[in-house]
């Protein structure tokens, strides 16, 4: 069976994809060794990199998603990344189906987000600010919206002209949207109930003074410790949770500069997701003053995310 990037929209709607993540985290069975990393020499050209991220439930499922970096593809004009999942039987190690790496990735990871939110922003969260216009933002902003009674969403970008873009492609499907100018980032910031980044900032975007009483700040961008889009000031005001300690506390910047800077200590992590969804901590609700307190998730990615969105994608295409 072959997925690709739109077969897999159809077989991933928010709602059951966010439900099966949920189930994955709240198992604790899945086993998802940290990522390999090969560097690839190619004649004449950069090297290149290939990822490869497995994840598996002992005799129900094996999945690998493979990732192929090219930087000399630029002179041809074509891609230079590339992503791949195969999903295998757990019992006999059958190839079940090759799905689309990057439509997977993306909406695992914005299911990944709103799973959070549900834990952590207010039931009544009607504002969303957007950090970033490109493709990560046309999945968090549908995400986002599944979980939460968002009324109007704000859009900030570098490039005004990629903010109008998807303001465009709100407006047309009714969401009540709007672009945010260049110096309109705090004035959005200080409004928002629901901040989402997702940028390649290497310095912060998001200041921690800016985040009024009961805000929730997700932070999806930063994946290396040179990156981050927010201050040492939002980390220490507020609570922290990620999507997985390993992953967060040793890739993201985000957390890996506050802690070397002092700000945050790394057991002042409340929790990761696996805890919210088994029960183990209650979110905002178990917060002091959880009317007022103001939330952070990070998330860095973890390939069981991946491994149940392509289980659900599966099954859903088999289906009659």
């Amino acid at each position: 069976m072959q997925l690709n990037a739109e077969q897999l929209r159809a077989a991933l709607p928010w709602d059951e994809l966010i439900a099966s993540l949920k189930e994955m985290f709240a198992r604790g069975a899945v086993q998802s060794p940290l990522r390999h990393q090969h560097t690839l020499a190619v004649p004449g050209e950069p090297d290149a990199t290939v990822l490869l991220m497995p994840a598996w439930l002992e005799g129900e499922y094996l999945g690998v998603k493979q990732v192929n970096v090219f930087p000399g593809n630029s002179r041809r004009y074509s891609p230079g990344l590339s992503s791949y999942y195969t999903l295998s039987c757990g019992k006999t190690g059958a190839p079940l189906a090759q799905m689309d790496g990057n439509e997977l990735t993306s909406r695992r990871t914005a299911a990944a987000s709103a799973l959070a939110s549900r834990f952590l922003s207010r039931e009544d969260a009607s504002e969303l600010l957007i950090v970033g216009a490109g493709s990560m933002a046309r999945q968090l902003i549908p995400a986002h919206l599944s979980v939460r009674p968002i009324q109007t969403v704000r859009v900030w970008n570098r490039r005004k002209e990629s903010s109008v873009a998807l303001v465009e492609e709100l407006r047309a499907a009714g969401i009540d949207a709007h672009c945010c100018e260049q110096d309109q980032l705090q004035t959005a910031a200080q409004q928002a109930d629901i901040i989402s980044c997702a940028t390649l900032a290497t310095e912060p975007l998001i200041q921690g003074d800016w985040l009024k009483p009961g805000a929730h700040l997700d932070l999806v961008g930063s994946f290396t410790p040179a990156m981050r889009e927010t201050d040492n000031t939002a980390m220490a005001r507020g609570a922290v949770f990620v999507d997985t300690r390993l992953g967060a506390l040793s890739e993201s910047g985000d957390l890996i500069i506050p802690i070397q800077e002092g700000a945050l200590r790394a057991e002042e992590v409340v929790a990761e997701l696996a805890e919210l969804c088994a029960g183990r901590h209650k979110g905002r609700a178990a917060l002091q003053d959880p009317g007022n307190a103001i939330t952070v998730f990070k998330s860095v990615g973890d390939s069981g995310e991946d491994l149940a969105a392509a289980i659900l994608a599966h099954q859903r295409s088999r289906q009659p």
